[in-house]
């Protein structure tokens, strides 16, 4: 392996909580009352696209596709600001795989200005050499776009890339893009079967150890 290629929303952040009071926040305002139980449908999704399935769902009138979608990120970075938090062993790993080598990218659905929010909260920007949003991609995932292309920015190959991801529409992405795929699932995704799909499965990043040859299996 040549790089390492992180997932960002339930690996690096706990923005999951975050998401779904940012999504039950803003749809309520078109007269739309999800619960958290309705958001955990989307998770991974690109957030246009999570608003576009609501809205051929039920539909509404008093705003647009657009001011929905823009109106849930206000919503999210106001909470990242306000309670955003790194998951267990974040600047543990990327400390330890920036000195061993690797190259590092974050490939996430969630829009650049996400991003900045999230890399300036936790300060871990520096660790980064590529970060790679799927809104400048045609498609999100479980589309592979968002991950070939931060590879590709890497200048590794496909085959050469460890992702790191919590969603199975993450997951199934990075798979579709032929890379080795570890999954580290959010407390809300522990359940979901589908998940086998992963090349390996951990409880957090502090489980993972690319010196006890954790990829030699694969």
């Amino acid at each position: 392996m040549q790089a390492i290629i992180f997932d960002m929303d339930g690996v690096l952040i706990d923005s999951e909580p975050l998401w779904k009071i940012a999504e039950v926040e803003a749809f309520a305002k078109v007269g739309l009352n999800l619960t958290y139980t309705d958001c955990e449908e989307t998770v991974g999704l690109r957030i246009d696209q999570v608003v576009e399935l609501w809205y051929k769902k039920v539909g509404w009138t008093n705003k647009t596709i657009l001011e929905v979608e823009t109106d849930i990120v206000d919503i999210l970075i106001r909470e990242i600001n306000l309670q955003g938090k790194e998951l267990l062993g974040v600047t543990q790993k990327l400390t330890e795989f920036k000195a061993a080598g690797y190259k590092i990218g974050l490939a996430t659905s969630s829009y650049q200005r996400i991003i900045e929010a999230v890399v300036d909260k936790l300060n871990i920007r520096s660790f980064f050499d590529v970060m790679q949003s799927a809104e400048y991609e045609r498609f999100g995932k479980p589309h592979p776009a968002v991950f070939l292309t931060c590879a590709d920015k890497l200048g590794v190959d496909p085959t050469e890339c460890l992702v790191i991801e919590d969603s199975f529409n993450g997951i199934l992405a990075a798979k579709a893009a032929r890379m080795t795929v570890f999954a580290i699932p959010e407390k809300s995704h522990q359940a979901d079967p589908r998940l086998i799909i992963a090349d390996k499965i951990f409880d957090s990043l502090v489980d993972l150890n690319l010196a006890e040859n954790q990829l030699a299996s694969q």
